[in-house]
């Protein structure tokens, strides 16, 4: 099977993953708004593009001539969001009146580099750390 499959997989699953929460900052922003830290200009419309930028990368990921671009772009998103998961789970926001417990936001935190790596190594714009050897 090799690592080819294993890439096109991580790529398809990540592509649904990216679409899916962009249909998601969408339908139902106020989820989203409750964990944007305060510091964030304009969050309603900061929430809009970042809904905008999950689906375009997802498709990105589908185009080969712009993956690596995709793969890159949706990396640097996953940086950008990274204090509004902080602010989630160090000021233990309530979302639709419920607060999350550290089970459930230590390993999101955790996962967010993974999640950067991934969008890199599925895209093609990384080999490491599994390059195939010639």
């Amino acid at each position: 099977m090799g690592e080819n499959w294993a890439r096109n997989l991580a790529l398809v699953i990540l592509a649904i993953l990216y679409f899916l929460a962009g249909v998601a900052h969408i339908r139902t922003p106020e989820r989203f708004l409750a964990i944007t830290p305060q510091w964030v200009p304009y969050p309603d419309h900061v929430i809009y593009w970042t809904a905008i930028a999950e689906i375009l990368g997802a498709i990105g990921l589908c185009i080969p001539k712009v993956r690596k671009a995709a793969g890159i772009g949706l990396a640097l998103y996953a940086i950008c969001v990274f204090p509004a998961n902080i602010h989630h789970a160090v000021n233990n926001v309530a979302v639709d009146g419920e607060t999350l417990s550290w089970w459930y936001h230590g390993p999101r935190l955790a996962f967010q580099p993974i999640a950067i790596w991934w969008a890199l190594w599925a895209s093609r714009a990384i080999d490491w750390p599994l390059k195939q050897s010639n």
